[in-house]
C-alpha cells in the first residue's frame, strides 16, 4: 500500500451558501491523499501504472469550476470523479479549505475534510 498527496491546490471559484458569495467569488485550497496499491508503479516506473498528479488536477480543477453551495458537495464530486477514473485505489480523502469565509469576524480558513474507503 502507498500513499499519494496532492497537497495545497489553489484555485478561484464561484462557491458558497450566500448568493452574494457565488457571484464575488473567492480563493479555495484542495488537498488530496489517496491510498492504494503502488506496487506495480515501484517495480515498473511506467507511469501507466500509478495515479497521474496532473490528471488528478485536472478532475479536480473541473469539479471546482461547478458552482455549489458547500465544501462537502464539492469534495464528494471530487471523490466520485477520482475513483471513477481510479478504480484501484482503497481511499480517497479530500479537504477543501476557503479563504476568508463569512463568519462574521476574523477566519483565515474554513475546511472540510472527506474520507471515502473502497
Amino acid at each position: 500500500m502507498g500513499l499519494i498527496y496532492l497537497e495545497g491546490l489553489e484555485f478561484f471559484a464561484y462557491h458558497g451558501f450566500y448568493d452574494e458569495e457565488q457571484k464575488v467569488g473567492n480563493k479555495y485550497s484542495v488537498d488530496i491523499k489517496i491510498t492504494s496499491d503502488l506496487t506495480e508503479a515501484r517495480n515498473s516506473d511506467k507511469l501507466n501504472d500509478t495515479i497521474n498528479y496532473e490528471e488528478l488536477y485536472r478532475l479536480t480543477k473541473e469539479e471546482m469550476k461547478v458552482s455549489s453551495r458547500l465544501l462537502e458537495h464539492i469534495a464528494e464530486r471530487i471523490i466520485k470523479r477520482v475513483s471513477d477514473r481510479y478504480p484501484q485505489i482503497n481511499a480517497c480523502e479530500i479537504s477543501i479549505s476557503k479563504f476568508n469565509p463569512p463568519v462574521g469576524g476574523v477566519c483565515q480558513r474554513a475546511r472540510v475534510t472527506i474520507n471515502e474507503e473502497f
